[in-house]
């Protein structure tokens, strides 16, 4: 039997934190159109756009009063009949509600990959009438946290179409190091946004720091809360304990991972309802045979066992994770342990070859074959 064509849409082209999307589109077999910028795409892989000026003023003459995305539907549709795409894979909930009435004019079915904003945020949820239409209309939804399953499920969607199918690790980037063997180094890894709560990372190791002066935290990564923790840093007078080195490439992401004694965040329910899915971080730092400092925030309790790969505490209890910090810089043992533990969790449940077989099983299944 052949493989299904798959069609990947993806509202962000590039986006140095989506590697899970990047997975998808590199590693599930047979994808034949990649479309990407904005929910309703705008533009192919290469960034070139869909619809230009002179297509928008042929249709117009040809048409009469075409608006441009009116004239960007039918370029999508049509590009999806001509690379004889036979299944649709859109990432985040709206990607989907957006491509249902083209995938039905197609006569392709939908897949809708969740990743977690898109299941839970106040403004998207105000939309909830267009979700109902998806759930209707899409051949399966796939939730990468128990969390997010159940919210789907509590908003509507039938059972027989939400899928759990968390994200995957290549263990081939990630070699594991002894984390009790590790400096006091503490390291951060995510988008600098509400829900990752940076700032409470870092007053909770203020609070630790005030007992153990050796331990250090790095942060990496970028986005709009990073001015904030810079100037947060400098208020509590902890510069010289606190690094912040923006995105980094794999190589060296991987690299200051193995040079860790433990993976922190804090992650929490942000004020418009926003949270994690399953945060890829956190799998990437247990594949390095790091022990997990985090909250009990949406998949995280899926992938850390709490007391055997990890320690985990309320969200918003900066002396709960304070004391976990605090445990594993005095007690390397306990730290490695960890470690090990995390590292096999991965390899047994959270390779990337075998999440993909699952999606693209999905992918399969939702084409009827």
């Amino acid at each position: 039997m052949s493989e299904p064509r798959i069609a990947i849409i993806s509202p962000n082209r590039n986006a140095w934190s989506e590697t899970f999307i990047q997975a998808h589109i590199e590693r599930l077999p047979n994808v034949v159109l990649v479309l990407t910028d904005g929910h309703l795409p705008t533009r192919d892989a290469d960034g070139v756009p869909l619809v230009s000026d002179d297509v928008l003023a042929r249709s117009k003459r040809r048409v009469g009063g075409v608006s441009r995305e009116d004239a960007l539907r039918r370029r999508i549709v049509n590009m999806l009949r001509r690379h004889r795409a036979q299944v649709v894979l859109a990432e985040y909930g709206p990607t989907g509600a957006a491509m249902l009435p083209l995938c039905r004019e197609a006569g392709i079915p939908l897949v809708v990959h969740f990743h977690g904003i898109d299941a839970f945020h106040t403004d998207l949820l105000a939309r909830h009438d267009r979700y109902r239409e998806l759930f209707a209309g899409a051949a399966l939804l796939v939730a990468v946290s128990r969390e997010m399953e159940r919210q789907l499920l509590d908003l509507g969607a039938p059972r027989e179409k939400v899928v759990y199918n968390t994200y995957g690790i290549d263990l081939d980037r990630f070699v594991p190091a002894d984390a009790g063997a590790a400096p006091k180094v503490f390291t951060a890894i995510g988008r600098f946004v509400d829900k990752k709560a940076p700032h409470l990372t870092v007053l909770a190791f203020h609070r630790a720091l005030q007992q153990d002066p050796g331990m250090r935290l790095q942060l990496i990564g970028d986005g709009p809360l990073r001015e904030a923790v810079v100037q947060l840093v400098r208020a509590l007078g902890i510069g010289h304990a606190v690094e912040l080195p923006g995105v980094l490439p794999p190589e060296e992401v991987s690299a200051r991972l193995k040079g860790s004694r433990a993976f922190v965040q804090h992650s929490v329910v942000t004020s418009a309802n926003d949270h994690e899915g399953t945060p890829l971080a956190v799998l990437e730092a247990m594949a390095c045979g790091l022990p997990v400092v985090a909250t009990r925030h949406a998949g995280i309790p899926d992938v850390v066992e709490e007391g055997v790969s990890g320690l985990l505490s309320a969200e918003g209890d900066l002396e709960a994770m304070a004391q976990h910090l605090l445990r594993l810089s005095g007690d390397p043992a306990e730290a490695a342990r960890m470690g090990r533990a995390g590292r096999a969790r991965v390899e047994r449940d959270h390779r990337v070859q075998d999440r993909i077989a699952t999606l693209h099983g999905l992918l399969v299944r939702a084409t009827g074959r």
